[in-house]
């Protein structure tokens, strides 16, 4: 199973809504969240604090600017199966 990983943080709008988008790709596509707080390490918060939401697919890492519905299903398509 494919294995996701969600850089967000408390009371992010924005965060809320790709929790949202990720909630729904997951009824088409097989993959695994784990979200994770970036004030919860001190290497996340330094790495990803100007750019959450965050989400890593494969490998690659998707920033607040580039990230809609459809990149998130894009990358989905690349690593996981329907």
């Amino acid at each position: 199973m494919q294995h996701l990983l969600f850089y967000t943080k408390e009371n992010c709008p924005l965060c809320d809504q790709v929790q949202a988008m990720l909630d729904i790709l997951q009824h088409e596509y097989t993959f695994e969240i784990e979200v994770r707080d970036i004030y919860s390490r001190d290497e996340w918060l330094e790495e990803y604090q100007l750019l959450i939401p965050a989400v890593e697919i494969g490998g690659k890492a998707l920033h607040c600017e580039e990230i809609s519905y459809e990149v998130l299903e894009q990358a989905l398509k690349k690593t996981t199966k329907a």
